[in-house]
């Protein structure tokens, strides 16, 4: 007879010993954290985190606390120093603002706890929904095939690896790139994922060609075309152009059809990086400015930059289905396949990524498109793009302050500098500028480079911001900078 053990009656050691308290504790949770997502925009938009944060040195809890009181806990220290991306006034970077529907979604997550490398569970049908839409969104074939992600980042890893199986041959799974001497192409614009990609599958970032742009700082398609003829001749293996839709710095698209047609010619792989643009498909209003991306190879985009799901979620897809799969799939003894059961489901997550254990993210995407449809999703891009173009009327129209790149999309890039200024001089002030911006919790717009000119850059991927809070941003803009320069 087999003896049985000592816990066999024993309650779970990590659920909870009382669950009407943890769910009255719960409960408490979920209201601090919509009354937080409520409250937030009569808030600073950003506050320094106080020693007592920066100076954590609590050891390792030996024994657990209540739930009640580590709610109580986040409520003091964590909630009021948060970035402030889900502020109406956080236009730094390319950060996402987030939607309650989100937090809604993020308990979904937690609570089912999915692994979505493979098998059969109902996870695993809602995202190949998802990637079935946005198969149809772009206009890919039916047999195109795609994976969520943590953002572009990653997938612009995998896309690109696509792309050097299909120049080396399944060889190169086994062989490696052999010192085969591969080149890549991309604007001087594009992020900086893109040549770490290259670094990580073993070319090199010195791979990477980076092309010059015209004026509207997109790709110069005819430049492009010249290199790659010009590697070409010199005995050279030219093998992706990664195009840019909405280019980090100032939003700008590459010509997506004349690139796709030079792709063709040279047998070459079209990648285009959609971190910041590609949902604008969502828009009938801004989708013709990305034709073309129907004819590229490989798509990476996010959806917790401007469609404001919580973060992290991104995708890639990939047009030639057979192809993805045979640059990742593998069989070990202990992930076989069954056609019944608990570990059926075929064709895995896995066969398509380099990750066996991923999170439910496709979740929170599926719920933000059924909770507000892709209409109101296209319309919240539309009005940020007007935004932009309005703020950058408001720029072109003000003594102090220039506009320094076309408005293209949802990215602005101004300066503010008096006539008198030298370069430098304007540099310094700008960098100064948004500091103060920062410091004082009016606003969180970020700075960059352009042309050798610090730049104030606002990018809008904020359903909450307002014509007004833009207007509110320049004059407090040019009151920091009288202000710096009275001081100084």
């Amino acid at each position: 007879m087999t003896s049985r053990t000592s816990d066999d009656n024993a309650p779970s050691l990590l659920d909870p010993q009382d669950w009407e308290q943890f769910r009255e504790s719960a409960h408490q949770a979920l209201d601090v954290a919509l009354d937080f997502a409520q409250q937030r925009p009569s808030e600073p938009v950003w506050q320094e985190p106080p020693p007592r944060i920066k100076q954590l040195d609590e050891p390792l809890p030996q024994q657990g606390r209540k739930m009640s009181e580590l709610v109580l806990q986040l409520q003091q220290d964590l909630l009021p120093y948060t970035l402030g991306n889900n502020h109406p006034k956080f236009w730094g970077w390319v950060h996402g603002s987030g939607t309650a529907g989100g937090i809604v979604a993020q308990t979904f997550i937690g609570a089912v706890n999915a692994n979505m490398g493979g098998r059969d569970h109902a996870p695993m049908y809602i995202e190949q929904q998802l990637i079935r839409w946005l198969v149809d969104l772009f206009g890919f074939p039916a047999a195109a095939t795609g994976l969520m992600c943590s953002g572009t980042s990653n997938a612009t890893l995998l896309g690109l690896s696509v792309a050097r199986r299909k120049a080396l041959g399944r060889a190169v799974r086994t062989s490696g790139n052999q010192g085969q001497p591969l080149l890549a192409y991309c604007s001087g614009q594009a992020h900086i994922s893109v040549s770490k990609a290259l670094e990580l599958l073993g070319l090199g970032s010195d791979c990477l060609r980076q092309v010059a742009t015209g004026s509207d700082f997109a790709l110069d398609t005819d430049n492009l075309a010249a290199m790659i003829a010009q590697d070409l001749d010199n005995g050279l293996q030219p093998f992706v152009v990664i195009s840019s839709v909405g280019s980090v710095n100032t939003g700008s698209i590459d010509d997506l059809q004349r690139i796709n047609q030079i792709c063709a010619e040279n047998q070459l792989w079209h990648h285009v990086d959609g971190a910041i643009g590609a949902l604008t498909m969502l828009s009938e209003k801004l989708k013709p400015r990305l034709l073309g991306i129907e004819g590229a190879d490989s798509i990476a985009l996010d959806f917790h930059k401007w469609l404001h799901v919580n973060y992290a979620a991104g995708a890639l897809l990939v047009r030639d289905g057979a192809l993805h799969k045979d640059t990742f799939s593998n069989s070990p003894e202990y992930l076989v396949e069954s056609p019944r059961g608990v570990a059926g489901g075929a064709p895995w997550p896995c066969d398509y990524g380099i990750e066996l254990s991923r999170g439910f993210g496709a979740l929170a995407v599926w719920m933000q498109f059924m909770e507000h449809g892709s209409e109101r999703l296209g319309l919240a891009m539309e009005r940020n793009c007007a935004q932009a173009s309005e703020v950058a009327l408001q720029i072109e129209a003000h003594e102090m302050l220039q506009l320094m790149a076309p408005v293209t999309l949802n990215i602005v890039c101004f300066r503010y500098c008096d006539s008198k200024m030298t370069g430098a001089q304007c540099n310094a002030l700008n960098r100064q500028i948004v500091e103060e911006l920062h410091c004082q919790g009016l606003a969180v717009p970020s700075v960059t480079l352009l042309q050798g000119n610090v730049v104030i850059r606002i990018c809008l991927t904020n359903h909450r911001t307002r014509s007004r809070h833009l207007s509110e941003l320049l004059q407090d803009v040019c009151a920091v900078a009288d202000e710096l320069l009275r001081n100084n």
